[in-house]
């Protein structure tokens, strides 16, 4: 499994590495169009070789996806911690009634649980 793992990621890489052989050419990337810039006397601008910008642009994507992702669970994620309080705060109920009926000197709880009703 640990050989499939390596060679999967090997391929990764080796595509990554010619993606950035085959796009080495620079590029500039502009915040604002060249028009507005011009208007507005700025034009925030850099140069990148356009595998960086094709890396940053996917690397973007996919943080924006995992917030999009966290955000949309965290209604499960609430439900969950409502249940597992509900859960625990059950077992310590049953925990107390268990208690109650080993003092009852009773060798079946539901016996034990009907005469402490009843």
């Amino acid at each position: 499994m640990k050989t499939i793992r390596y060679v999967f990621w090997a391929i990764i890489g080796l595509c990554l590495i010619l993606i950035g052989l085959a796009n080495r050419d620079i590029v500039t990337v502009r915040a604002m169009p060249q028009a507005m810039g011009d208007l507005l006397g700025i034009s925030p601008d850099i140069q990148l070789p356009l595998f960086v910008v094709i890396f940053i642009g996917v690397g973007a994507g996919l943080m924006i996806g995992f917030l999009w992702e966290w955000v949309r669970e965290h209604r499960i994620r609430a439900d969950a911690r409502g249940k597992a309080r509900e859960v625990e705060s059950l077992r310590r109920e049953v925990d107390q009634l268990r208690g109650a009926a080993a003092g009852a000197k009773s060798d079946d709880d539901v016996l034990a649980l009907l005469e402490k009703t009843g």
